[in-house]
């Protein structure tokens, strides 16, 4: 079962999202905030999609800049809720080093 750290809404309320223990988790390990999360988010790009087979669940894997110029990687899905759930973020080491 998956926990959630907390919720919070981008924009609207109806846009509000989860952020599970894991993933928040994630954040603070790279000194990120979610203001870095959103900025991804909101910026980056889908460069991937994956099924999740037990769930037959579409999970979106996102690139982009974080508030200093740093990339994250973000694992998300979207349930039947409608509502974002963050499963991961981490740091993109390669891609700052790319640029």
């Amino acid at each position: 079962m998956t926990r959630y750290a907390t919720s919070y809404g981008i924009g609207s309320e109806s846009s509000e999202y989860l952020i599970t223990t894991h993933a928040y988790e994630e954040l603070l390990d790279d000194d990120l905030t979610v203001f870095d999360l959103e900025h991804a988010i909101l910026d980056g790009e889908i460069i991937e999609r994956q099924r999740d087979t037990d769930t037959n669940e579409t999970k979106y894997v996102l690139r982009g800049a974080t508030l200093d110029d740093g990339f994250i990687i973000v694992v998300a899905k979207l349930p039947i809720t409608r509502r974002l759930v963050i499963i991961t973020v981490f740091r993109d080491h390669y891609l700052e080093y790319e640029n």
